[in-house]
């Protein structure tokens, strides 16, 4: 064969630019012993790269389609239509066309399939957004349809998918897989893991009459297998009521299958066994889970595509030996997203607890305390009362006969999770003490850190994270918010068995002292205020679009005020921002232009002096509360001493729940400073010539930076392949529970006291409001309303300013403590947590009413 055309057998998978994904894939099979593929050959991308050479009229076009929004979809119609059009009427070279011909076999009917460069690899999936033509006849009409391939480069779902993942049309190239057809009595897909749950034990075979594309474009139904050790586990047939079959003269048509036929299984129970036995050799030889599509002729499966499956969550590496069970980190702290490395590296040399890696966040291995009978109870206890959702998916795993099984009581393991009692004193100036403590350890290292710099800065970090940990972890600030818990767990429990009240600690919790999350909301009402007394500033704000906006206010009446609030608020919170456990997320104080839309909202929907009124508003409400309950409990049998304990309880929760903020907020000062710090030593690193750019140090852990300080060398292409790993793992959302098998379990609400429709939830602060759904997915669309209910994904402290203009609160991640269920009772929002898509159940404007003391809401309007 020629310079353009490549025999499957000449490919490997080391030829993604030459040959597709596609293309490189098939020949990639082609090369495994006892694996079919069918005979054929790629028309290489330097064929597309000629015709496009003799297509400078394209260049306009191109250009045009790389500056659409990804979201206008009459643009990308149009300008996707116009490159289709020009590509299809390029006449082929004749030498082109010649050497294509040549490698085909006279009367044989051929497959024609686009095979773009980037498609089918391991951090995208393209699938299906180029074209494919079956049953094609004659040398003038593989032509046709190869043409048809290369214009399929550009129909509008590959275009705006391209735009939506950063991939660059211009850098994207097309060749095309020509095979001879295979006419099967049955085709479809074989998944070697479970697409469902991730299992990696689990394989699913799909199976139907006929031609494959039927299923693959989901226009006939299959049968459903399930395999798993060599035997069927599931089997669903379904009645089969239709089939894709080639014509004579060419192409394909749907046609009825015989009655008698429909609901025979299209495939044997041995020939489902073997098939799974072929696709384990294909995934060995890959090295992960694949996506196969498979045909059977004559009782012969053929291969006519592998790909990754993208879509499944990565496993951590295993940390001992047996089946492992690992809870995610981020739906404790309330940051789901992918990490960056030097994130994930310096959040796990903050906690004292090993923590796996996979998809970018990071997971701990409870393994350990599942399989002692005391701390597995222990466990499940406080994972169920904090986050249902994860504790019935643990249940779920413990529930599977030997999959992990116990120990004895005495066999060494871990110890029982923290749940005894706080023996603390109810004393306010043990948290006055712990915040002292902690501002002037931050204090003392902003004072020091500014005078390190290369190995001295890397060796003083790695010192004062050991200054963080003593900080974070000194028993005396674990007692005061465990302390909190506990008495806000007695209160509800005691007062609904003596006055059957639901949640009441949920408003005796409001306004509490020293929440600085809460005070940091409050903080920017006051800035509104300011900025509310100088017009000119406000209408100014409302165009702003970058962070040098606040040099240029000292240009405008009263801008120098309202400058001067603006930064002081930027002070002491300017080291927050939404992922603020990842050390290399933009803090405000970086990107303050982020606070623009809560600082405008406040202004408009606030009247002056409303952060006051507000702390002062739910204070006066919860000491009014803890008053009616103590006046209705002493009227009870014994209610004397009942009030007196209540009473202690009230104070306990009072003096202690506002501090459970407060650890956290210190960790992201004492990280704020690292990063300012480590970003100097990265441009100073940039001007040695040594890296790229400050933010390549994003992608080094924290280990692997110090190194480079020191050696002055650095891997870039570890730093690159890194960069392509995040974005790939940007796309992906991860479990609340994950098992070594790859299993991905999100747990189950399995409550029947719901009203008809209702979305279930966890209940973390109590009341009942109806209002507008407001579905914010990022901060900057935060534009609200006056009785907006804020639906999102997850808050972390970032969130808490727009708190002071909500009424109700719905997000898909939480728990009873998590920052959003603290802040919420703190202003006494009603709130449900842990709702499972509410961002995609609910959509933006329609009316809803959220029961935050029995944990669900209801979506009142259609819309």
């Amino acid at each position: 064969m020629g310079s353009y055309v490549l025999g499957l057998q000449q490919i490997d998978r080391e030829q993604v630019a030459l040959v597709g994904g596609k293309g490189a894939h098939l020949g990639e099979l082609a090369r495994i012993d006892g694996v079919r593929v069918p005979p054929g050959f790629c028309v290489t991308t330097e064929a597309f790269e000629r015709i496009l050479a003799n297509a400078p009229e394209l260049a306009g076009p191109l250009d045009r389609l790389s500056n659409l929004d990804p979201d206008d979809r009459d643009a990308i119609s149009a300008g996707s239509a116009e490159v289709r059009q020009a590509l299809e009427a390029i006449a082929i070279p004749d030498d082109l066309a010649a050497e294509i011909t040549d490698a085909l076999v006279d009367g044989r009917a051929y497959a024609v399939r686009s095979s773009a460069t980037a498609e089918d690899l391991p951090g995208a999936s393209f699938a299906g957004q180029q074209d494919t033509y079956l049953n094609v006849i004659g040398a003038e009409s593989v032509l046709r349809h190869l043409s048809r391939c290369w214009a399929s480069l550009f129909t509008e779902r590959a275009v705006t998918y391209r735009l939506r993942n950063g991939f660059d049309h211009r850098k994207v190239r097309m060749a095309v897989v020509v095979q001879q057809m295979v006419f099967p009595q049955a085709a479809g897909i074989l998944f070697t893991a479970d697409p469902v749950t991730s299992n990696r034990k689990v394989a699913t075979v799909e199976a139907s009459f006929g031609l494959g594309e039927a299923l693959v474009s989901g226009l006939v139904n299959a049968d459903h297998y399930q395999v798993r050790d060599g035997e069927i586990i599931d089997k669903e047939i379904s009645a089969k009521q239709r089939a894709v079959l080639a014509v004579e003269g060419g192409g394909t048509e749907e046609q009825p299958i015989a009655e008698d036929q429909r609901d025979q299984a299209a495939l044997t129970d041995d020939q489902v066994v073997r098939l799974v036995e072929l696709g384990r050799a294909i995934e060995a030889h890959f090295g992960r889970p694949q996506d196969i599509e498979w045909c059977l002729a004559d009782d012969e499966f053929q291969i006519v595509q592998s790909r990754p499956i993208t879509t499944l969550f990565p496993i951590p590496e295993a940390t001992g030996e047996g089946n492992r069970v690992y809870v995610s980190v981020g739906h404790q702290q309330m940051m789901t997203d992918a990490m960056k490395p030097l994130g994930l590296s310096v959040w796990q040399l903050t906690t004292p607890r090993p923590m796996a890696e996979a998809g970018g966040r990071l997971f701990a291995d409870a393994t350990p305390l599942l399989t002692v009978p005391k701390s597995r109870a222990g466990f499940l206890e406080v994972a169920g009362k904090t986050d249902p959702l994860m504790g019935d998916a643990l249940e779920t795993v413990l529930s599977r006969e030997g999959f992990l099984p116990l120990a004895d009581e005495d066999a060494p393991g871990a110890q029982v999770p923290g749940v005894a009692p706080a023996t603390i004193e109810t004393d306010p100036a043990v948290v006055t003490e712990l915040i002292g403590h902690s501002e002037a350890s931050v204090a003392t290292l902003r004072r020091e850190i500014a005078t390190k710099s290369g190995n001295e800065l890397l060796d003083f970090i790695f010192e004062d994270i050991k200054e963080l940990r003593r900080i974070l972890f000194d028993p005396r600030s674990h007692q005061v918010f465990t302390a909190a818990m506990q008495a806000s767990w007695w209160l509800n429990d005691h007062l609904r068995d003596w006055l059957g009240e639901k949640n009441v600690a949920d408003t005796l919790t409001q306004s509490v002292p020293h929440n600085v999350t809460a005070e940091m909301g409050l903080a920017l009402l006051d800035v509104a205020d300011v900025v509310r007394n100088h017009p000119e500033v406000g209408a100014f704000l409302q165009d702003v679009e970058d962070n040098g906006f606040l040099d240029e206010l000292p240009k405008l009446p009263g801008g120098e005020e309202s400058r001067a609030a603006i930064q002081g608020y930027l002070d002491k919170y300017g080291m927050r921002c939404v992922g603020e456990i990842d050390i290399t997320r933009p803090r405000w104080s970086e990107q303050p232009v982020a606070l623009v839309p809560m600082l405008l909202s406040n202004i408009k929907n606030f009247e002056p002096g409303a952060g006051k009124r507000r702390f002062e508003e739910g204070r006066r409400e919860a000491l009014d509360k803890a008053r009616d309950v103590l006046e209705r409990l002493r009227a009870l049998p014994d209610g004397v001493a009942k009030a007196e304990e209540t009473e202690r309880m009230i104070e306990r929760v009072r003096t202690f729940t506002g501090y459970r903020e407060y650890p956290k907020y210190g960790m992201v000062s004492r990280y704020f400073a690292y990063k300012q710090a480590l970003l100097d030593e990265a441009r100073r690193l940039v001007r040695a010539g040594v890296l790229d750019e400050p933010e390549d140090l994003f992608f080094l852990r924290l280990r692997e930076f110090r190194e480079v300080v020191r050696t002055h060398e650095v891997d870039r292409e570890l730093i690159r392949r890194r960069k392509e790993e995040f974005r790939s793992f940007a796309s992906l959302t991860p479990p609340r529970v994950l098992t070594s098998d790859g299993e991905a379990l999100s747990g189950k609400y399995r409550r029947a006291d719901l009203p008809e429709g209702a979305l279930v939830g966890l209940p973390v602060s109590a009341g009942t409001i109806e209002g507008r759904a407001r579905v914010i997915l990022d901060l900057a669309d935060a534009a609200l309303e006056p009785g907006d209910i804020l639906v999102t994904a997850y808050t972390d402290p970032s969130w808490s300013p727009l708190f002071v203009a909500i009424t109700g609160l719905v997000t898909e991640v939480g728990g009873q403590m998590t920052h959003g269920a603290v802040i919420a009772r703190e202003y006494g929002l009603p709130a449900v947590v842990g709702v499972q898509n509410a961002t995609r159940l609910i959509k933006d404007g329609q009316r809803i009413r959220v029961n935050g003391t029995d944990g669900y809401l209801e979506v009142l309007d259609a819309r």
